[in-house]
């Protein structure tokens, strides 16, 4: 269980630094629609950190409880 949890959470990261690798290389276009996509890039990657942080305290708790 907590090598699958691990896994999620590395997964979570990567998804993390696309998402934000994807927001810089956005910054530096000018198209009309780069402000509407950076918003939804900055939205994701807030769902994506937030997903990681969770998954940190659940991996925690399973090492704590099941002496992982």
């Amino acid at each position: 269980m907590d090598t699958i949890l691990t896994g999620l959470l590395y997964i979570a990261m990567l998804a993390v630094v696309v998402v934000l690798a994807f927001g810089i290389i956005n910054l530096y276009r000018g198209d009309e629609k780069a402000r509407s996509r950076s918003n939804k890039l900055m939205r994701l990657r807030v769902v994506l950190q937030f997903s990681a942080i969770v998954l940190i305290v659940v991996i925690f708790l399973v090492r704590e409880n099941f002496g992982g």
